[in-house]
């Protein structure tokens, strides 16, 4: 990897950590706020929104100008989006600006990879980008509830008590300014590589243009056969992990009775796992092999409805690991075992399908339009899937239900491409090595 990969790998670490910090503490206003408990939910709908409206713009933004401007530009958006909610602003709509910021960012961190980097390290790039949004997705958490926990609040009375003042400025916004200082550093990060990336065409603003380039961008892909599959295969990952997240929490709770906090914490098993498989991916799977890994997919629904069949009575509550306040349980063991798996399963799944399908994006078209498109398609699949969970969940249907609905669905979708692929892939189009540059 050269000098660029670094830079940009580390900024995106550090935008992810402040994206998942400040989820927590824009959670943790709208109680101050007394908000409506749907309010926190919504703010994931703000968040994601951005990605589909403005798809047409931040691709071609993204092909008008070097890619380190946009990182920096975007950054700055965010940090902008964090002042506005300190100065006042509704957190669903300061978060939403931070969504902005987030959609726009997206076409540039993986089109530079691809713009500079040669197609036989595109698997590896995206191994180490993803494993650094997952480990960003863990600390971010963690850093969110720190920021608005007691023990800081303790601590600043203690230490600093000019800092907390009645009215405006309490402990939350404290927290949302020092989330805003993290994305001020990554767009720091990104002054190095300002003129780094190439620019492929004037912008212009002209949405109506912009939507029908747009447009025609979306019909080459989904005609180019592996760019097609890469697109199915990334867009049904990236709308089943926003479902399963929630899915996982409420599972956590009802087979393991555990609560919130505890619940959270499974996400940091499965992230780990995903992190692992990202990362195994990337030193083993290679561009020309990477539709090797489907049937890794399938796999990943099997998994998922193992978690409707455990539950924590089948096996004793014995200790069998014990260190201050954490403690691990034998009835508890086989659940972090299944969440690991299906964790490292998404991982080496994922990686290879996204690197294959902005291979395809960069040899089709540009690359900001390509992971617009690729972008665009996979946040409305994450809008879809989460209004069918809000449905189920509203017409009480029983949670193991959904499950085995859930992961039965994740399975027969994988392998209906599965069929697609290798039904017409060896007589539509040439073999895998002949086109990939």
């Amino acid at each position: 990897m050269n000098r660029v990969f670094y830079v940009v790998a580390s900024s995106q670490f550090l935008s992810s950590l402040a994206d998942n910090a400040l989820l927590i503490a824009s959670i943790a206003l709208l109680v101050q706020m007394s908000e409506p408990s749907w309010f926190s939910p919504a703010l994931k709908i703000f968040f994601v929104i951005p990605y589909v409206i403005f798809a047409p713009f931040v691709g071609a933004f993204a092909d008008s100008r070097p890619k380190g401007q946009v990182m920096l530009v975007s950054n700055i958006l965010k940090t902008g989006g964090c002042i506005l909610i300190v100065f006042g602003l509704h957190p669903l709509l300061g978060y939403g600006i931070v969504g902005i910021g987030a959609a726009l960012y997206a076409p540039a961190k993986y089109g530079i990879l691809v713009e500079l980097l040669p197609s036989d390290k595109l698997v590896a790039a995206n191994g180490w980008m993803e494993g650094l949004i997952i480990a960003a997705i863990i600390f971010g958490t963690l850093l969110g509830g720190f920021l608005i926990s007691d023990t800081l609040n303790q601590s600043l009375v203690k230490f600093a008590p000019e800092l907390l003042q009645t009215g405006s400025y309490g402990l939350i916004e404290i927290a949302i300014c020092f989330i805003a200082f993290l994305y001020l550093l990554a767009a720091l990060l990104n002054l190095p590589i300002f003129n780094v990336g190439l620019t492929f065409n004037k912008l212009k603003l002209d949405y109506q243009f912009l939507l029908k380039e747009f447009a025609v961008c979306l019909t080459i892909l989904s005609r180019d056969h592996l760019g097609k599959l890469s697109l199915m295969v990334t867009t049904l990952f990236w709308g089943a992990g926003a479902t399963l997240q929630f899915i996982m929490l409420k599972w956590a709770q009802y087979a393991l009775h555990m609560n919130l906090a505890e619940s959270a914490a499974l996400q940091a098993v499965s992230a780990i796992g995903v992190a692992a498989g990202a990362v195994y991916a990337a030193y083993t799977v290679s561009l020309k092999s990477s539709t090797k890994v489907l049937p890794y997919g399938a796999m990943m629904g099997f998994v998922v409805c193992g978690m409707a069949i455990y539950h924590d009575g089948l096996l004793p509550p014995t200790v069998i690991f014990n260190l201050s306040s954490i403690a691990l349980t034998l009835n508890h063991l086989p659940a972090y075992i299944l969440l690991m798996l299906l964790g490292y399963l998404s991982g080496y799944f994922v990686v290879p399908m996204n690197a294959l399908l902005q291979s395809r994006g960069y040899a089709l078209m540009s690359t900001g339009q390509s992971i617009a498109a690729q972008g665009f398609c996979e946040n409305i699949a994450v809008l879809l899937m989460l209004l069918i969970y809000s449905a189920l969940l509203w017409f009480d249907v029983s949670l193991p239900l959904i499950i085995l609905g859930f992961g039965g669905s994740v399975t027969v979708l994988t392998l209906l491409i599965m069929y697609q692929y290798f039904r017409l892939g060896k007589r539509a189009v040439d073999p895998i090595e002949n086109q990939i540059a």
